[in-house]
């Protein structure tokens, strides 16, 4: 990143992006809401639309994708209880995938 704050651009792109959530990959919903927590730029609708598609596509997430996400709600402190929930049930399966890194991470966004 350059450090160039656009945000018309960022809202440009969140409009776009939430029209196309169904053809996101797991990653790439958490790529696209970690990259809009690390610019600190809020996109409410996108972060809600994000949550309801994380939660059905939620099977599919990786460990470092439910990391990444929790992670990128909290910085921008995005309440999103469902999806905390359904990835709190979800992690406690897959926990022997986590990274230490991604534990770490994932409690400090609860």
């Amino acid at each position: 990143t350059v450090g160039h704050l656009s945000p018309k651009l960022f809202d440009a792109i969140s409009l776009k992006a939430t029209e196309k959530l169904d053809a996101f990959k797991p990653q790439e919903l958490a790529n696209t809401v970690w990259a809009y927590a690390a610019l600190g730029h809020d996109a409410p609708g996108l972060f809600e639309a994000i949550s309801k598609k994380a939660i059905e596509k939620l099977d599919t997430f990786s460990s470092q994708a439910m990391s990444n996400t929790v992670c990128a709600f909290a910085k921008l402190d995005h309440q999103a209880p469902d999806l905390f929930e359904a990835i709190s049930r979800r992690a406690i399966k897959k926990l022997d995938l986590f990274s230490s890194q991604e534990l770490a991470n994932t409690v400090w966004a609860y």
